[in-house]
């Protein structure tokens, strides 16, 4: 077997980068930055603690990039949005759907808590106040300006109803896998139209 070339091994070394992320994303997802211990994230990982130091100084190190990756991740959904096709109420479904996808909730769940938990790194906590919440409903506003200018959107104080959209969001994203999530088309019902 011939020895590994620099690109190969550059490879490898992205893909366990990316297995240790994906696993960390699944533990702090789950236990919280002060519930969950360097050997966790390892042991989802299936490889050993020392090997997760070739990759991250520490759990805060991390807790951090994921932090940042997952945030980078929210904001491109949304931006995305307008360059997509249908109505804004289609765009906003589409969103929806995205939030409360199994695969992406952990992001999700991710952002909540570096926003209200003890023991978030201060590295983590200054990413989160660049982007407040205050930032992702002034980047839904346009959006949910055009529905409601279509008779999509349900009339009334825009900060209001896309506040209360993403509240309800995040409500259902904090109560957990036990959880049964409602359908998106009763989600949608809160800022439609007749409502």
């Amino acid at each position: 077997m011939a020895p590994f070339n620099q690109e190969q091994l550059n490879q490898i070394r992205d893909e366990r980068r990316e297995q240790i992320m994906n696993s960390a994303l699944i533990v702090f997802s789950r236990r919280g930055i002060i519930g969950t211990k360097m050997s966790m994230i390892a042991d989802e990982a299936g490889i050993s603690q020392g090997l997760f130091y070739r990759y991250f100084k520490s759990k805060d190190d991390i807790f951090t990039t994921l932090i940042q990756v997952a945030i980078e991740a929210s904001l491109s959904s949304i931006d995305d949005l307008y360059h997509a096709d249908g109505s804004p109420l289609d765009k906003i479904k589409k969103l929806t759907e995205s939030i409360i996808d199994e695969s992406k909730a952990p992001y999700f769940k991710l952002i909540l808590q570096a926003r209200n938990s003890d023991g978030v790194p201060e590295k983590a906590k200054q990413i989160i106040r660049q982007y407040p919440m205050e930032a992702y409903v002034n980047r839904l506003l346009p959006l949910f300006r055009e529905g409601q200018n279509a008779g999509e959107i349900a009339d009334g104080n825009l900060v209001e109803l896309i506040s209360s959209y993403l509240t309800v969001l995040s409500g259902v994203m904090v109560l957990g896998e036990d959880y049964h999530v409602p359908q998106v088309d009763i989600l949608m019902r809160i800022i439609t139209r007749g409502f």
